[in-house]
């Protein structure tokens, strides 16, 4: 089994529906994760979070590659997965900045449209143009990202949000973007390897950002309790975030990439469920129509 995942073997099976189902696994795990890691960050430094949840998987998808005998890729793949952890790091540490500086609902709209608008572009070129019934569920999966990500503060979120905050949003959005492209093509030297290739440049950037970050006037303040549950959390964050990079590296490697980002990008509206099933927060009407838009384009993504 871990061999047939190993190499992406599902060509097989491959398909429209195949590749919307693993993304929708994929959007689901993310968005438990995003859950999970939002939780955790009420009590704990969010990039400790990380940090803990990609040590913890790295070491997991070692130990799986190296028992498994898998062969590892060449330096192009290789270096394709490492890239792409490296900068989605990077492009991590954007976002948090950009969520910080206020405005959060503009400033997470755009990088989530961003997000899935990147590889749908590149998909385009790639793999041609999709069908009519494709094409109007890819517009409807991008409003639909849009209409859930952007959750409008208290004030005018037109003219509070910081040219800055929209620039550091943009910056964060291409490079999950060029990230989800890189997962897919590192795939070619193996599926596990993609991943893992993938952690090791992310724990190398989440390690430099919690250098530069200089993290211990936040440990000085926040005295033992920061450090007391960022662990467990983390791992559970990082758990559920490489089943998604999973789910959405077959799904790339097994069907069209634009759909696969697409799809995989609804993944704010599962954290919104979660949300208002766990901590009873509810979605606002906005949001309750983006989900509903969402699973129009589902279904014709799935067509």
């Amino acid at each position: 089994m871990l061999g047939f995942i190993a190499g992406g073997g599902l060509e097989a099976a491959s398909g429209s529906v195949l590749s919307v189902g693993l993304g929708l696994v994929a959007a689901t795990t993310w968005g438990g994760s995003d859950f999970a890691g939002g939780f955790g960050a009420r009590r704990s430094p969010a990039l400790l979070i990380v940090a803990a949840g990609h040590v913890v998987t790295l070491a997991v998808l070692l130990a799986i590659c190296g028992f498994g005998h898998f062969p590892v890729p060449h330096r192009t793949e290789f270096v394709e997965g490492a890239i792409g952890g490296l900068e989605g790091a990077l492009a991590l540490a954007a976002f948090y900045r950009a969520l910080a500086m206020g405005a959060m609902g503009l400033t997470a709209a755009l990088t989530g449209l961003l997000t899935a608008l990147v590889p749908v572009l590149y998909g385009l070129g790639s793999d041609g143009l999709p069908s009519p019934v494709a094409a109007a569920g890819l517009l409807l999966g991008c409003l639909a990202i849009w209409l859930i990500a952007h959750a409008p503060g208290d004030g005018n979120p037109g003219h509070d949000t910081p040219r800055a905050a929209l620039m550091l949003g943009a910056i964060s959005g291409v490079g999950f973007g060029v990230q989800l492209i890189l997962l897919k093509l590192a795939s070619n030297g193996g599926v596990l390897w993609a991943l893992t290739s993938a952690r090791i440049g992310g724990v190398l950037g989440v390690l430099a950002i919690l250098w530069f970050s200089r993290l211990r006037r936040q440990q000085r303040s926040g005295t033992s309790r920061v450090w007391s549950g960022f662990w467990w959390i983390g791992i559970v964050a990082g758990g559920l975030d490489t089943v998604g990079n999973l789910a959405y590296t077959l799904a790339a490697r097994n069907g069209r990439l634009d759909v696969a980002a697409t799809v995989s990008s609804l993944y704010p509206g599962f954290t919104i469920l979660l949300a208002a099933m766990i901590v009873r927060e509810r979605p606002t009407g906005r949001q309750t129509a983006g989900m509903a838009v969402a699973l129009a384009s589902v279904v014709l993504l799935s067509l």
